[in-house]
């Protein structure tokens, strides 16, 4: 069995139980990924003085950068985008790109992965476009995407299958 690699999950979302949550709990079942959620970081926007170099952004870039060779980006489809709290995080690659290079230049080579979870079963055309551009921009690696859904509160039996093909993918 190949060797599995170093992965982490960030949990973009405004509930931290919510049905996102629940579709990374599953991919975590089968590979022990940890995962960062963001709800609980105090990760201020993006400015131009970069008055929030000392919230938690860094040192989570930091500890990403040089424990990870993987980031699988989780988040609920709020108004057709990315939720809020992770567009946040990712205005804040900025500082990466300006204040601290050395981070930025890390993220050059890494693999990048995406769990999006809504209400409908189709995305909209260019969903994942702000990822595989932001990914193609910093040089990392875009590799898979799986798109879920709740019904009755549970993860039905297709996207548990959806599910598990992305597990494959990204492992």
């Amino acid at each position: 069995m190949a060797k599995m690699k170093k992965a982490i999950i960030i949990l973009g979302s405004s509930n931290s139980n919510g049905e996102t949550s629940k579709m990374i709990k599953f991919v975590c079942d089968k590979t022990n990924y940890p995962i960062v959620d963001l709800k609980s970081k105090n990760i201020g926007e993006f400015d131009y003085e970069f008055k929030n170099s000392n919230d938690d952004f860094l040192p989570l870039m930091e500890e990403i950068v040089t424990n990870f060779e993987l980031i699988i980006f989780a988040t609920p489809v709020y108004w057709y985008a990315m939720s809020g709290i992770l567009k946040t995080f990712f205005d804040r690659f900025s500082d990466c790109l300006e204040t601290r290079k050395d981070l930025g230049k890390k993220l050059k080579g890494m693999e990048m992965a995406v769990i999006s979870s809504g209400s409908d079963k189709e995305l909209k055309n260019g969903f994942h476009m702000p990822f595989i551009e932001t990914a193609n921009y910093l040089g990392m690696k875009y590799i898979a995407d799986v798109h879920c859904w709740i019904e009755n509160g549970n993860i039905p039996n297709e996207v548990k299958l959806k599910l598990t093909n992305f597990t494959k993918q990204i492992q």
